[in-house]
């Protein structure tokens, strides 16, 4: 299985990923057991009729969620079962009701709970949910290295996907707030605490309103519809990461120093 190479760190290393970044996917790809998976689920998918037939082979199971970023689900099945079926039409559908969106784009995708007849069968549907499905795993793999580098390669599909909808800026924000891997970008790169959650959805709208127009002279998201305002929505998120890493340190540095100290102290006492 071809790795990522991610040499270093911070900024330096997120511009050799990008710079290497078409190349390295390429090798993930080809990798034998990405490209076994990816096989299996184009020649099997069109034989999967209902959410239980889904649910039942695993394989297609790990390549349907991997490809919208829901991996961890994999042995969750009566709930991903519930989800499709539920479909997306309904105000009281599962996936409408829960506050990360990303099931609400993977039930619509499959259409199970929506159309009499499921998009499994459609001929280009293995190749667009197998596409995804790389592109997430390579991600994956570079977190397995550097999760701050996992993060910042999901800002271009993601935030373009989303910025990109004819919905109001407001709609646009609580849908980002929806969707966790994008909320913990914009979180860090506004330097927002972890309490922030906490607040009401009303209150936490309003302060990444704020947050967006003094850094970026908009407080809307469509702006990142622009390839110049993602590339410095993540030049903000890993440089953040950079200061908060050097905090970590130094903390734990003078921790050190201070335990030192009281050590040095307590053995002029004895």
């Amino acid at each position: 299985m071809f790795q990522p190479v991610v040499p270093f760190g911070g900024f330096a290393g997120w511009s050799f990923l990008t710079r290497t970044l078409d190349n390295q996917k390429e090798a993930y790809a080809k990798s034998s057991e990405v490209a076994r998976e990816v096989n299996y689920f184009k020649e099997n998918i069109s034989k999967v009729q209902t959410a239980e037939d889904l649910v039942a082979d695993r394989t297609l199971l790990k390549v349907a969620l991997e490809a919208f970023g829901l991996g961890e689900d994999i042995n969750n099945k009566f709930f991903i079962r519930k989800v499709l079926e539920d479909g997306t039409l309904t105000d009281d559908a599962l996936a409408n009701r829960l506050s990360d969106k990303r099931y609400l784009e993977f039930s619509k995708a499959f259409g199970f709970g929506d159309f009499s007849v499921a998009s499994t069968v459609l001929s280009d549907f293995g190749s667009k949910i197998t596409a995804a499905f790389k592109e997430r795993e390579f991600e994956a793999a570079v977190g397995d290295q550097n999760e701050d580098f996992r993060l910042a390669l999901g800002i271009e599909r993601d935030l373009t996907d989303i910025a990109g909808k004819d919905l109001s800026e407001d709609t646009l924000w609580f849908t980002v707030m929806g969707n966790p891997p994008l909320r913990q970008v914009f979180e860090t790169a506004f330097n927002l605490p972890q309490s922030f959650g906490a607040l009401n959805l009303d209150k936490q709208l309003e302060t990444f309103k704020d947050k967006a127009q003094s850094a970026f002279g908009d407080g809307g998201i469509k702006q990142f519809t622009s390839a110049e305002k993602q590339e410095d929505l993540t030049r903000l998120f890993l440089l953040r990461k950079d200061v908060q890493a050097l905090n970590v340190n130094v903390g734990s540095g003078q921790t050190a120093l201070t335990l030192l100290q009281s050590s040095t102290t307590n053995w002029n006492l004895l």
